[in-house]
């Protein structure tokens, strides 16, 4: 009951931090646009890049692009890759939806679709209702058709367009199979109009660049044409193989000149929509209502910052295609290797560490040679570095070189040598838990200071989120969440060893409510689950700081606390317009209607996909093994570990559930979990081989030093 005065601080600081954060997502959220428009055109063509772009090969797309507003657009739809059919029929949708029924192991197919003509007017598509059908088995509730049941009226042109305007049951109200040599009064029969422009597959550029010519014009013919006071948005909808790519997104009439394009969906990162958001805005700018529930985009915004050259624009946009495309394909390779390659040093640290355990009584087996527990010690010290070094990475453009998977690895193992260097060469670097404690404001500092930047680092980054899945387009992603949260739990640990035994919960709550701000706020790491589970770790490790054991009043503290960190979330996100609400605020609203199955269905998938595919998982359970069959060990030394310094205990107690209830409520499973260990359990593995190297010491007992400044005590 002694602890009850600072377990009460602790929530009411971590719960005035949620409220901090919420109290900040209104400025955070991009306003509703305000352009209207009498006619909307959105003018697809799968496969369209930015590097296809230029005033020679498309004059007409150049010149729309110089007016008025643009983008990267991502093209994620319910298929992998995304097809030009996935890609029309989640246009469509205006959600994640999927048509094609293949796996694609190269090149997409080609889009065929039965088009029944029962009139000169319209068009039917027999197939339709089945595609309605093979949604209802993903996670999404998408209902392909939702944009034309919105409308009064909707013209198609082309087969891709038709799958877009085709209704649930299969119907197009106005179909042409190609643009008419004097298209007016065709794109003035509806209000919305969908063009199958053209396709950009090509293998080689002098190909792109005659698709892209040839595009370009019948998007002349169109813009000629187009009624006045109309909007114009040009998309490339989708992808045309595996290798996903940014694609074209340009929006032209009032209200959208010279600027930049955004959405809520995408967080308000500049430059930035998916596939999603177009149904979402030509609703939005035609004035009709949205269909309530059957939309996963948001209606797109216009921001300034458009650069006047537009050669300048484009290369920033053609840039952040070939970074998110080098980024996905370096992150799977890259994550295999680092969980090998602990898991091998693991392995190799077994050996030393039962020959470094002294029995009882005056004789043992001799210690292992020096150099080799400093060479092993100065591995596990880079080891730990590895993540936070591969976020520094990005700030060298290594994807715009040849090798460009090379250069990474090669300049995120220079920076990992340079950080390992600093930390083994600092004034009393032999002190037990030094390596553990610099490594961790090392982590912490690195990703703080990134979120407080923009989080540009990890935007498009090999071990931060990629714009090409979709999902997550700014503030904290996965992997470094878990480097986060084992960095600043163990850094409080550490720092409360210096403090005295009174002081150390408060300061733990104190560097915990500034790294659940930093993690909740909208604009910084936008992720209230992760607040909420980290909040849950600061709590745990607080009650545990000053020593004792995980009693069940303290464990029924920090589910308080938690509840009331995740109450102060949801209070201020439920207040919050339904189109600007978090994931917190929208699953509350579902549960409120009835329709929170979808969300917990696509959470429970995404979770069982991520278990069974990443190599992260591999890395989890092998580090919990470690932890569990060989530092738990009494010829481990983790317990001794933790007998000495009990705050360090706190921590990994804090970041395993933390990192847990993250990854659960991430749908990422272990991922975060094994991002964690793969961060601290290296320094835990080197303090405990430094607490048996202690205590193989029985010459100079008298001299030990407390626990409280940092230096292992020999048991004596």
């Amino acid at each position: 009951m002694r602890r009850v005065p600072a377990l009460l601080i602790t929530m009411v600081l971590v719960a005035l931090a949620s409220l901090l954060t919420g109290a900040q997502a209104q400025a955070a959220r991009p306003p509703a646009g305000s352009s209207s428009a009498g006619y909307v055109i959105i003018a697809g063509v799968p496969g369209l890049r930015w590097d296809d772009v230029s005033p020679e090969v498309t004059p007409t797309l150049w010149k729309l692009a110089q007016r008025g507003s643009i983008g990267s657009l991502a093209v994620r739809s319910a298929h992998l890759p995304t097809c030009p059919a996935d890609g029309w029929v989640t246009l469509g949708a205006g959600n994640f939806a999927e048509r094609t029924r293949v796996a694609v192991v190269e090149q997409c197919p080609e889009l065929h679709v039965l088009i029944e003509r029962p009139d000169d007017i319209g068009a039917n598509l027999p197939d339709q209702p089945s595609v309605v059908a093979q949604q209802r088995s993903l996670p999404y509730g998408a209902v392909p058709g939702a944009l034309a049941e919105s409308m009064r009226c909707t013209t198609a042109v082309g087969q891709g367009a038709a799958v877009a305007a085709a209704k649930p049951f299969g119907r197009v109200d106005r179909y042409a199979p190609t643009l008419p040599e004097q298209p007016n009064t065709l794109l003035s029969t509806c209000v919305l109009t969908i063009v199958e422009v053209g396709t950009v597959s090509g293998p080689t550029p002098e190909q792109r660049a005659a698709q892209a010519a040839a595009a370009d014009a019948v998007l002349t013919r169109l813009e000629a044409a187009r009624p006045d006071g109309s909007t114009l948005i040009v998309a490339g909808v989708s992808d045309t193989d595996r290798s996903g790519r940014l694609h074209v997104a340009v929006i032209d009439g009032p209200g959208w000149t010279n600027g930049w394009l955004t959405s809520i969906t995408t967080g308000g990162r500049t430059g930035y929509l998916e596939l999603v958001d177009l149904a979402a805005t030509a609703v939005h700018v035609l004035g009709r209502p949205e269909p309530k529930r059957l939309f996963a985009g948001n209606p797109a915004t216009r921001t300034e910052g458009k650069p006047e050259d537009l050669q300048e624009a484009k290369a920033a946009l053609a840039d952040a295609d070939r970074r998110a495309s080098s980024s996905l394909s370096t992150t799977g390779w890259f994550l295999t290797l680092l969980a090998g390659l602990q898991i091998v040093l693991y392995l190799a640290v077994i050996p030393l560490l039962r020959r470094s355990y002294l029995h009882a009584g005056p004789t043992g087996p001799t210690s292992p040679p020096a150099r080799l527990v400093s060479l092993l010690e100065i591995l596990l010290i880079g080891a730990a570095l590895v993540l936070p070094a591969a976020v520094l990475a990005d700030v060298v453009p290594w994807w715009r070189s040849g090798p460009r998977g090379g250069l990474f690895a090669g300049v995120t193992l220079a920076l990992t040598v340079l950080l390992t260097a600093l930390v083994v060469r600092l004034p009393k670097a032999r002190q037990t838990l030094l390596p553990l404690g610099v490594v961790s404001a090392i982590a912490a500092g690195v990703i703080s200071l990134d979120l407080v930047t923009g989080a540009r680092l990890q935007l498009n980054g090999v071990v931060g989120y990629s714009a090409l899945q979709g999902g997550r387009f700014s503030g904290m992603g996965i992997v470094v969440m878990g480097v986060f949260i084992a960095g600043v739990l163990m850094l409080s640990g550490w720092l409360a060893h210096r403090v005295p035994q009174h002081r150390r919960t408060l300061l733990v709550v104190g560097v915990g409510a500034v790294a659940v701000v930093l993690i909740g706020s909208p604009s910084l790491g936008a992720d209230a689950g992760g607040a909420v589970a980290l909040t849950a770790g600061v709590c745990l490790t607080a009650a545990l700081a000053a020593g004792g054991w995980l009693t069940f009043t303290r464990v029924a503290w920090a589910l308080l606390a938690g509840v009331v960190v995740t109450l102060g979330f949801a209070l201020v996100d439920i207040r919050r317009p339904v189109d600007r609400q978090g994931s917190l605020g929208r699953f509350l609203n579902q549960l409120a209607d009835g329709t929170s199955s979808l969300t917990l269905h696509r959470v429970g998938a995404a979770n069982v996909a991520a278990f069974s595919s990443s190599a992260l998982t591999v890395l989890a359970i092998a580090s919990a093994v470690f932890a569990w069959a060989v530092l738990l060990r009494p010829w481990g030394g983790l317990k001794r570990l933790f007998g000495i310094y009990p705050a360090i205990r706190a921590a990994a107690i804090g970041m395993i559930v933390a990192t847990i209830i993250a990854g659960v409520l991430g749908g990422v499973a272990l991922n975060v979990a094994a991002a964690a260990a793969a961060t601290a359990l290296p320094l835990l593995t080197v303090g405990a081989m430094r607490a048996l190297e202690h205590a193989a010491d029985r010459t100079r007992a008298a001299e030990s030093l407390p626990a409280d400044t940092g230096e292992a005590v020999s048991p004596g």
